[in-house]
């Protein structure tokens, strides 16, 4: 999502780093640039004009502290504000009551709706999926069929019924849940009717959240549509849709600087755990190419079961390292997602995710790497000095690879092994977590 903008950034700062002083001319080549990248990533013109200007009025008025390099507080001014510019801190949504979902067609209202429910449920949270959409053609069935499939309730559908008789049906029926996920009808454009008609149904649900989806890919109109859609509803957030595609970011950056309405999800994917609660912070350090290891570390807690990661460990520490051990880490990585999307998170301005997939690290050479571990047969992974010439064309063949792959993945196993024995030495995962511990002064 923000690749050219992280990329224009690192341009715009490489100037500033590492300097104890900044040169007027440099400041301003620097602040154009970054003017430049951010209305190229489509960024409001008044988001973009208060944003340069509040970093400019910082940056002159504040006092360089002691121990720090004038370019890296500049760095850190331009994160504070445009944190400031995404919303300043999560806004997380209400876990009890009614949630009503507005938007316009093919904005991934329906989905994002059943991707909360699912986040919800996840929190403990007893959960009910309804749907007013009357008139797109099996809209209902699709919210029933993806509810059944997260596990969560659906209100019956009952047909010829009206939204405003839905929505009296649904909310008896909420008061036996924490929450209740109402979907209400998407145009193709705003009208008089559809107004009118969703202005009566949070009459009927007076739901404590409204939420509007927008798709990352709408440019400019996106913040019209909010605006109109906040006029008439007084919306509590939105969910930015298609946040892993290949828009230029305007939207998330605009929204809350124009609209004042928080972003509170972005949707990241097809599947219904691809919903992520926004957090503008994170965000802003993403952008700066600063990584995001929290987030990332919280993804890994929630999809790496501890045990069997602790089990893979030991093995790895204890001498035990194997293709099969390989093979079980990859496979651990893999929940954590796609390589692409991992490489976001991990810190380094100045283009290290491109290095990093240059160097090998997609999903291709994952893909790779388990076939080829998988065309093995159960004495090479335990025993890889035997994969000579006639086994290395073998495995090659089998997971139609090149026999050179295979021979990189050995090269590659064979390092890793080595650095294993090496943390051995250390006394393994438990005498690491002990060492970590006294670096901390005792405190585990």
């Amino acid at each position: 999502m923000f690749n050219n903008l992280t990329k224009n950034f690192s341009n715009a700062f490489a100037q500033l780093l590492g300097r104890d002083k900044i040169r007027d001319a440099d400041f301003d080549t620097s602040m154009r640039d970054i003017r430049i990248a951010l209305l190229e990533a489509d960024v409001a013109l008044p988001v973009v004009k208060e944003l340069v200007d509040k970093i400019r009025a910082r940056a002159i008025g504040e006092k360089i502290i002691d121990g720090v390099k004038a370019g890296e507080q500049i760095v850190k001014i331009f994160s504070d504000e445009i944190t400031a510019i995404l919303g300043g801190e999560n806004k997380p949504v209400a876990k009890s009551g009614i949630i009503m979902m507005a938007g316009l067609n093919g904005t991934g209202k329906t989905t994002s709706a059943a991707k909360l429910a699912a986040l919800l449920k996840k929190d403990g949270a007893k959960v009910l999926l309804a749907s007013a959409d009357t008139y797109r053609p099996q809209a209902r069935e699709q919210l029933a069929i993806l509810a059944e499939k997260a596990g969560i309730d659906s209100l019956p559908i009952i047909e010829n019924e009206t939204p405003e008789a839905i929505a009296k049906r649904a909310l008896k029926a909420a008061s036996n849940y924490d929450v209740m996920i109402f979907d209400t009808a998407g145009r193709l454009h705003i009208d008089d009717e559809m107004m009118t008609e969703i202005k009566s149904l949070k009459k009927i649900l007076a739901p404590t959240e409204i939420l509007l989806t927008i798709d990352a890919f709408a440019g400019q109109d996106a913040l019209t549509l909010a605006t109109q859609f906040n006029e008439a509803l007084s919306l509590t957030g939105a969910i930015i849709t298609r946040m892993d595609g290949d828009a230029r970011g305007g939207v998330a950056l605009s929204l809350f600087g124009a609209t004042n309405i928080p972003v509170k999800f972005v949707g990241t994917g097809e599947k219904i755990d691809d919903l992520e609660a926004f957090h503008p912070d994170r965000t802003a350090s993403r952008i700066l190419g600063m990584g995001d290891i929290v987030s990332l570390v919280e993804t890994a807690q929630e999809k790496i079961d501890d045990a069997e990661a602790e089990r893979i460990a030991e093995q790895m520490f204890e001498g035990a390292f194997t293709f099969d051990t390989m093979l079980d880490h990859i496979r651990q990585i893999k929940k954590l997602g796609s390589a692409s999307g991992i490489i976001k998170f991990l810190p380094g301005i100045g283009g290290l995710a491109d290095r990093l997939q240059q160097a090998g690290m997609n999903d291709d050479s994952v893909k790779k790497q388990e076939a080829m571990i998988l065309s093995m047969t159960k004495s090479e992974r335990r025993n890889p000095d035997i994969i000579l010439m006639g086994r290395k064309k073998r495995i090659a063949a089998g997971a139609g690879v090149s026999v050179n792959d295979v021979e990189k993945l050995i090269k590659q196993f064979e390092k890793s092994k080595k650095m294993m024995s090496g943390l051995k030495s250390m006394g393994g995962v438990k005498g690491i977590m002990e060492m970590m511990k006294n670096m901390q002064g005792g405190q585990p």
